[in-house]
């Protein structure tokens, strides 16, 4: 029996889950189909919301700008998404509910996790609902000191008026003034940083050029070992990765991520964990497709 799987959205056409769960679906010889759904509005995600409620829909992933807004809309939460605040999986019990869940965080985990060893302090760049997963899946790793910048952290309005400013203060981050601001705060807490997260979509193909983001790190004041995950996984090297690397730190793209929250989903979904290797091949020949 084919069963239909899409991803929530807008835009999502540059997205390489279909390539990464059809890999999963041809390697078990499963008939399962994974499309795009692109929700240019809150109207057109309910709507597809409805749609996994009666089983038209098996499962979704959840992206930009659409997590918080899907937990929302979701008939209850896992606390993996609850605590976080934010959901990128939806999937459907077996009394036909809409049950929302967040596979960022522990994939994120696993991640940064084999980047660092017991990291002490870190700042992520960005605003959105992938910062909060960043936040979630440093504090799970003990981290105790986190601080959070997002373009739109301007010293000139309160604190308490910042996007995510309550979420992110639930998850015990810090919210740190962005630099282009007039603040040097971003300085002092990258220079103490034993990891740095680019939260944002800075650097990707048909986004913001990352040279901006790469231009915030104080590069002569870092600690010896700090360590670099960018989200951003086309391209495979971001200036900002490219700059870390070429001053002898180590650094990640976010392939790893994007494959490890697919393969976590694939399980609620399905009830089985898929093989990670084909979905790595697949998402690499994709993205070198695209390249050319």
């Amino acid at each position: 029996m084919s069963e239909r799987f899409v991803l929530l959205g807008h835009p999502v056409a540059h997205s390489l889950s279909p390539a990464i769960h059809g890999a999963a679906y041809r390697e078990l010889g499963l008939a399962h189909r994974y499309e795009l759904y692109d929700a240019p509005d809150e109207a057109a995600l309910a709507a597809a919301i409805a749609e996994v409620r009666r089983g038209a829909i098996r499962g979704a992933n959840v992206t930009i700008p659409w997590k918080r807004q899907a937990l929302a809309l979701a008939d209850r939460a896992e606390p993996s998404a609850a605590d976080v605040g934010a959901a990128n999986v939806l999937a459907r019990d077996a009394e036909g509910r809409v049950v929302a869940h967040n596979t960022d965080v522990g994939a994120l985990v696993n991640e940064i996790g084999a980047l660092a060893s017991a990291p002490t302090t870190a700042l992520v760049l960005g605003g959105g609902g992938a910062t909060l997963a960043a936040v979630a899946a440093l504090a799970r790793l003990g981290v105790g000191e986190i601080g959070v910048s997002a373009r739109r952290f301007d010293p000139g309005t309160p604190e308490s008026g910042w996007p995510l400013a309550t979420e992110l203060g639930r998850l015990g981050a810090r919210l740190v003034p962005w630099p282009l601001a007039g603040s040097g705060a971003v300085d002092d807490f990258a220079a103490r940083a034993a990891v740095i997260v680019q939260a944002t979509s800075a650097g990707m193909h048909g986004a913001a050029p990352g040279a901006e983001i790469a231009d915030l790190v104080p590069w002569e004041r870092l600690r010896s070992g700090a360590v670099f995950y960018d989200l951003v996984y086309n391209p495979r090297e971001t200036e900002l990765v490219r700059r870390a690397r070429a001053r002898g730190y180590e650094a990640s793209d976010g392939l790893g991520m994007l494959i490890g929250q697919a393969a976590l989903a694939f399980e609620l979904w399905l009830g089985v964990l898929p093989p990670r290797e084909p979905m790595w091949r697949a998402a690499e020949a994709e993205i070198a497709r695209r390249n050319r």
